[in-house]
């Protein structure tokens, strides 16, 4: 990919946009909310680093309150750097591990089940991971794949059933959920509220879990391609350890890109598919600025479309027979 693919479409003023999320959070959680300050999750990635700068910056960092919350596969690393981050703007960082709430919830016991119907020699202990091809490389459906590290070190890649993998991601979902139930815990007790960390690329293509990391009373970055994100981080003096992490999705035990897992598509070449598919820009003109052919980008396209409306569920709110009026007015 050109270094210079996204200077055009994609470069942003990061001091003014700090400053316009910033006033809008205030506006949001002080204002509209009436909420002290904000709890958000720090997983060691640069979405929820920049997330947190940006709160800092709306309310100062003695009303913003970072939670480490790691589970039996998260990497090490992922709490040391949300820690780094914490320490980087001055703001209160406490630890709870969910593990222990996940083993009773049989999270973990339900995936293995899962991943086992598929594996027969699987064992608690074994790593694995599930992938997706690379949307450019193949127009055939594409299908998840299950990935597995025995104790040895030799791996197995098997297909998934669509049993198997619906159980699979099921089973795992709950991460999402006991973590956001931990965030609403802490926000309930000092009457903050609950920042989500979605940049655009996950709000739009629903790379989030409904109830889940999906869950969030204000979401300051969801209007931001990643490209952006990573503009703003500089910006905000986001650690570099932190900022040079490739994207992950930390969920299975196996080391995992989310690009292998979701978008097929590495961030930078979808940031630009994306923004051309929502401006009526041709895939002629974003394949003479990325490494990929017009056909690539054409089924860039598609896949972004199919992943549209399959996120339509996760953005949709309960359902009424009947909306009831409110009594101060508002809809």
């Amino acid at each position: 990919m050109s270094v210079t693919t996204a200077t055009d479409w994609l470069c942003l003023d990061a001091a003014a946009e700090t400053a316009r999320i910033a006033e809008a959070l205030r506006q949001q959680v002080q204002q509209r909310l009436r909420r002290k300050g904000v709890v958000l999750g720090l997983s060691g990635g640069v979405d929820s680093g920049v997330t947190a700068a940006l709160c800092v910056k709306a309310f100062g960092p003695e009303r913003v309150l970072g939670i480490l919350m790691p589970e039996h596969d998260s990497a090490s690393a992922s709490e040391m750097l949300g820690r780094l981050m914490g320490d980087r703007l001055g703001i209160e960082v406490i630890r709870e591990d969910v593990g222990p709430i996940l083993v009773a919830a049989g999270c973990y016991r339900r995936r293995d089940e899962a991943v086992r119907s598929v594996v027969p020699n699987y064992r608690a202990g074994d790593k694995f991971k599930i992938v997706l091809p690379d949307v450019r490389a193949s127009q055939a459906f594409r299908l998840y794949s299950v990935v597995v590290q025995f104790a040895d070190g030799s791996q197995t890649k098997a297909r998934l059933p669509l049993e198997a993998y619906q159980t699979i991601v099921a089973a795992t979902n709950f991460k999402q959920r006991v973590r956001k139930m931990i965030e609403y815990y802490h926000a309930d007790r000092l009457r903050y509220a609950v920042a989500g960390t979605p940049n655009r690329l996950e709000y739009d293509q629903g790379f989030f879990v409904k109830n889940g990391d999906g869950a969030a009373d204000v979401k300051p970055i969801a209007h931001l391609y990643k490209t952006q994100v990573y503009q703003l981080a500089r910006h905000l003096n986001v650690p570099a350890e932190i900022v040079d992490r490739p994207p992950t999705t930390d969920t299975y035990s196996l080391e995992q890109s989310q690009e292998e897992f979701f978008f097929s598509v590495p961030y930078a070449c979808l940031d630009l598919c994306l923004y051309a598919r929502d401006h009526g820009i041709a895939a002629a003109e974003v394949a003479g600025r990325v490494d990929v052919t017009a056909a690539q980008v054409e089924a860039i396209f598609r896949d972004i479309d199919a992943k549209r409306r399959a996120a339509e569920y996760l953005h949709l709110g309960p359902m009424l027979v009947e909306r009831a009026a409110r009594i101060d007015g508002h809809p």
